[in-house]
């Protein structure tokens, strides 16, 4: 099953989470969803705040820098 990837390699801090929001809003319907956020932990911990304020129910933190997001 191929997921639908939003790549945050690029983008700024700050740009991070209406970016993050709106895919995972947008997406709903086709989860699982995966977010590609890099070695980056500041960039994870922007990821996985955005889904807590959102009230994602079910995610995952995969090797390499991702999150799947499988419930909301």
């Amino acid at each position: 099953m191929n997921l639908k990837k939003l790549d945050l390699h690029g983008f700024k801090h700050h740009e991070v989470p209406i970016k993050v929001e709106n895919f995972v809003l947008l997406n709903q319907d086709s989860l699982p969803i995966e977010i590609v956020c890099g070695k980056s932990q500041k960039m994870i911990d922007i990821v996985i705040n955005v889904l807590n304020q959102i009230e994602c129910e079910e995610y995952a933190i995969k090797d390499f820098g991702s999150v799947v997001v499988r419930k909301i």
